[in-house]
């Protein structure tokens, strides 16, 4: 055989060989344990976090442990009556429903709040924060408590949870929605420059490095752990140390953002991952398939919304045709908090009909 063709047959055996002898060494291998991140439930009850929001901070609260973590929910009203739920938004917990969770309740309904993935008193897995995490979340809760169906509502990012949530399992939810400012079709121009910077993958490499973020799973560093990281310790420390907010909503933000390690993670991926945009299809899925079950749709919406601007509701009506709107003159991105009565008497009219 010419020293040509060995040399051919050498180049095209070698590389075969090599694949080969890779997945004999590398395969099988155990799984990567998932990573899960303490939430409020773990620092201790002298920090203000335990006196802005309590982990019973509503009546009949509980945790549920799910693959991605524990999960803090609370129930409350007659146990007898038409089931709600209420999905908070992308940085503040269960407590931005403080004022419409309980006029909703006095009125006779069951009302079922939780924390999402990474904010308050359920843990923050380190994953992809997208719709799937957060629609799975919901329907796993809704199976622990025993429920086949409620009305859902949603706020902010708990809008396009809602709208995800009621375009994959369209069989948990009862015949109504309630979008509250709801994000879903945001566009870049509408993000802060501060935002996507923070949320880029490059800042997500950089903070989950181990200067930023290390923690004992390195084999080089053992010693090493969440808190004790030199950079990190200074970040928190920085965090800790601005100057305390007279809005406690404010304040429970920058306290999570200081002392839970899985916070910011949690909010950059949902930025980046998770369900501000492109849910146009979910939305156009929802709206086809409440006409066609003669369910409902309402979106509520403040004028002075300066984090996703009013336009965006008649961008979503546009996509649920039939969905009904209504407009508070003035109303800020916080709703919830700034018009309570406003909001509980919109959705308690559109849920009685």
């Amino acid at each position: 055989m010419p020293s040509s063709s060995a040399f051919q047959w050498v180049l095209l055996v070698c590389p075969a060989a090599v694949i080969l002898a890779y997945f004999f060494t590398v395969f099988p291998h155990s799984p990567d344990t998932l990573y899960v991140h303490s939430s409020l439930a773990t620092l201790p009850k002298t920090s203000p976090t335990w006196s802005i929001y309590p982990e019973n901070f509503y009546d009949g609260g509980e945790y549920a442990k799910f693959p991605y973590g524990t999960v803090r929910y609370w129930l409350i009203g007659p146990e007898d009556g038409k089931r709600v739920v209420l999905i908070h938004g992308i940085s503040v917990p269960a407590i931005i429903w403080k004022d419409v969770a309980p006029s909703l309740a006095e009125k006779g309904y069951r009302v079922l709040l939780y924390d999402l993935y990474g904010r308050g008193y359920s843990d923050a897995p380190q994953t992809t924060y997208d719709a799937s995490l957060y629609t799975t979340q919901l329907a796993l809760l809704m199976q622990y408590v025993g429920w086949d169906k409620a009305e859902i509502i949603g706020v902010s990012m708990g809008g396009a949870v809602a709208t995800a949530f009621a375009a994959q399992f369209p069989h948990l939810v009862a015949d109504k929605v309630v979008l509250i400012a709801s994000v879903g079709l945001m566009e870049s121009s509408d993000m802060s420059r501060t935002m996507k910077f923070l949320s880029s993958p490059l800042m997500q490499v950089v903070s989950s490095s181990y200067p930023f973020r290390a923690h004992t799973s390195s084999p080089l560093l053992p010693h090493v752990t969440v808190t004790n990281s030199p950079l990190f310790q200074l970040y928190l420390q920085y965090l800790a140390n601005q100057k305390s907010s007279s809005n406690p909503i404010s304040e429970l933000v920058r306290l999570q953002s200081a002392y839970l390690p899985g916070y910011n993670p949690a909010i950059a991926s949902s930025i980046r991952d998770g369900p501000l945009r492109s849910l146009a299809p979910q939305f156009a899925a929802l709206g086809r398939h409440s006409r066609k079950t003669n369910g409902k749709v309402l979106i509520i919406w403040g004028t002075a919304d300066s984090v996703v601007p009013y336009r965006y509701a008649a961008r979503i009506q546009a996509l649920i045709p039939h969905a009904e709107l209504v407009t508070i003159e003035g109303g800020p991105h916080d709703i919830t908090i700034s018009h309570p009565e406003e909001v509980s008497h919109a959705i308690l009219e559109f849920l009685s009909r």
